[in-house]
């Protein structure tokens, strides 16, 4: 399967990891900056492999290898959805890193024109794969925790100055939003999928502590209200000091009690239900060793997205995931804006329309 990555900052290291473990063929590489490219393939020892071609393009890169089975995008999130169109156009698979949009109508119309094509898009949601976060799933599609009352998740990350510093697009309302966008959309992710997905309305409000050298925020809370009766709370922020603390995911139902921990939900801290098995007393203290805050996943997220496209079914995170996500933050992003709770499905908005918030 002939594979291309476009973007090679700090994400790319785990797209070429999954890359390797699946035994893709990996075609070419884009960056437009291309020292990225080399100091990427040498970490992975690739450097000296000449079959990789080597592109500060992205289009020049998908005119030459119009074969391309499957495209990873992860370059500054502003442009994600604009290069995976022309992708799904050019009747190519992608990957796109989270969020896969930055408005609701980009996120529309790479679904609308990725069924159109028949091609198949993935929203890069790996923490959905994490083994704490697989057992607390297959817990919930068994009903084992009841009727649910309420769930949250906390993402308590630090980023500094020099993270910032390090891309002149972070930040920035049209390039990456802030830290609900950028760094605790997965979580925002897992906690609406493990509730049920459906959600009635969302009140939220945002601030900017610390980092008034940046356009977007960097500390959110939110709670939302779900269809099936369940209340959901989020706090996500990069303010804590020294360095990062936790990725915290809590479900409590009538008959289970979980509590996925660890910096990115890699771990189980708490698992209890009324009817426990083996199974159960297994999972209790679960750590999944993961070399960097973004964990394991994307080796099993390529291995699915591989798996859909040969048989042709949908990946298990799709575009339809990855607009859910985009949703939440969006919504929380406009109850800031009006002061008002804000009912889903969120017809239109984008980061965009943030601007200018923290000016004062």
């Amino acid at each position: 399967m002939k594979y291309a990555l476009i973007g090679c900052g700090r994400i790319a290291t785990n797209h070429v990891k999954a890359v390797v473990n699946n035994g893709l063929e990996f075609v070419a590489a884009c960056d437009i900056v291309p020292e990225k490219i080399e100091q990427l393939l040498a970490k992975h020892g690739l450097e000296s492999d000449a079959s990789i071609a080597r592109y500060a393009d992205y289009r020049a890169m998908l005119a030459d290898h119009p074969d391309l089975d499957l495209v990873a995008i992860a370059t500054e999130s502003g442009k994600h959805a604009a290069i995976a169109l022309e992708c799904i156009d050019a009747g190519m698979n992608v990957i796109i890193e989270k969020p896969m949009a930055m408005s609701i109508a980009d996120a529309d119309e790479i679904i609308r024109r990725s069924e159109e094509r028949h091609v198949v898009v993935s929203a890069c949601h790996q923490n959905r794969f994490n083994v704490a976060v697989q057992k607390t799933r297959e817990a919930v599609e068994k009903g084992r925790f009841g009727r649910l009352s309420h769930g949250s998740i906390h993402v308590r990350w630090n980023r500094n100055k020099d993270y910032y510093a390090q891309a002149p697009w972070r930040g920035t309302w049209a390039e990456d939003g802030g830290c609900l966008m950028n760094q605790c959309i997965h979580g925002i992710d897992l906690l609406r999928w493990m509730m049920g997905d459906e959600v009635e309305e969302v009140f939220g409000t945002t601030r900017q502590q610390f980092h008034d050298y940046l356009e977007a925020e960097d500390v959110g809370m939110a709670v939302v209200k779900f269809k099936n009766g369940a209340i959901g709370t989020i706090e996500g922020t990069t303010n804590v000091y020294p360095h990062n603390l936790e990725e915290t995911l809590y479900l409590f139902g009538e008959r289970g009690t979980v509590k996925v921990g660890g910096t990115s939900t890699n771990n189980i801290d708490a698992w209890d239900f009324a009817d426990e098995t083996e199974d159960d007393v297994a999972n209790k203290g679960l750590e999944e060793e993961t070399s960097n805050v973004y964990g394991n996943g994307h080796t099993s997220l390529y291995a699915d997205v591989m798996e859909a496209i040969e048989t042709g079914r949908k990946p298990y995170v799709d575009a339809v995931a990855g607009r859910n996500a985009l949703e939440m933050v969006l919504a929380i992003y406009k109850s800031q804006k009006t002061g008002l709770p804000v009912k889903l499905p969120l017809d239109e908005f984008a980061s965009v329309e943030m601007a200018g918030e923290f000016d004062a």
